[in-house]
Parts: structure tokens; C-alpha cells; sequence
């Protein structure tokens, strides 16, 4: 079975989307993620898909999901992009809080500081993975 990593934010419109779609663009051989939402509001956001594919990667046909505990079990691990408070959930002792920027927050001018925000961790996570878990195979 394919290792894999949840994302998880409260509406799957916007960060975890991004995080899910640069993990999969980046991954380790033979891992790959999914993102979900535990208030999923669709459709995904239409500035996350403008800020993804200014990088080259396109996202206009993910659709937002609702959180499912069974894949959450199976996954390696699970990164909720908000904090404790706001996304109350702690799975098996896997799950890490980002505490990424809600857009909402935001003037969206400074929409793709969460997307580059989001990038670094991504990477880290990537960098993690390839210092503490041996190769997949095939």
C-alpha cells in the first residue's frame, strides 16, 4: 500500500488543496497525499487555483472533500494547515497543526505568502520523509 499524507483545513477550498497538490507534484517515489476538510465548502477556491497554476500546477478540477476517518487512520501522517483551536483533531498521534493563515483573514494580495508558506513545509515534510522512512517500492 502506497504511503500517504492528509491534509486537512476546515473547508478543503483553499490551503489543504494546495498543500495536497504540491505534495503529489513533489513527492517521494511511491508516496502521495490527499486533502480533505472537516467543514468542506465547495468549490475550491478560484484564487488557489490562479496561485497554482502561476507555479505550473494545475488544481481546477480537485473538488473539496469531507474528512474520513478510515483514511485518516491509514495515512502516515496528518497535517491540519489550522490551528488546535480552530481544527480540533488528533488522530492516532499522527496528527501536526500547521497553523497556516486562514485566507479569510488575509487581504488577498497576500494570498500567495500562504501558498509559498505552504511550499516550505511541503518541502520540510519531503525532506523529513526521505531522512526517516526507507524507499518505497514499487
Amino acid at each position: 500500500m502506497m504511503p500517504t499524507v492528509l491534509f486537512v483545513c476546515e473547508g478543503n477550498r483553499f490551503r489543504s488543496q494546495i498543500a495536497e497538490a504540491l505534495f503529489n507534484a513533489w513527492a517521494p517515489a511511491g508516496w502521495s497525499a490527499v486533502s480533505a476538510g472537516t467543514e468542506p465548502k465547495p468549490p475550491v477556491h478560484p484564487k488557489a487555483v490562479d496561485l497554482m497554476a502561476e507555479i505550473g500546477i494545475d488544481i481546477a478540477s480537485q473538488k473539496p472533500k469531507p474528512l474520513d476517518l478510515d483514511v485518516a487512520a491509514k495515512a502516515w501522517r496528518v497535517l491540519a494547515m489550522c490551528s488546535m483551536a480552530a481544527c480540533p483533531i488528533d488522530i492516532a498521534d499522527k496528527t501536526e497543526h500547521w497553523d497556516v493563515p486562514d485566507p479569510a483573514d488575509l487581504p488577498e494580495s497576500q494570498w500567495f505568502e500562504i501558498r509559498d508558506d505552504i511550499a516550505e513545509r511541503v518541502k520540510a515534510l519531503i525532506r523529513e520523509i526521505a531522512r526517516t522512512t526507507p524507499p518505497v517500492k514499487a
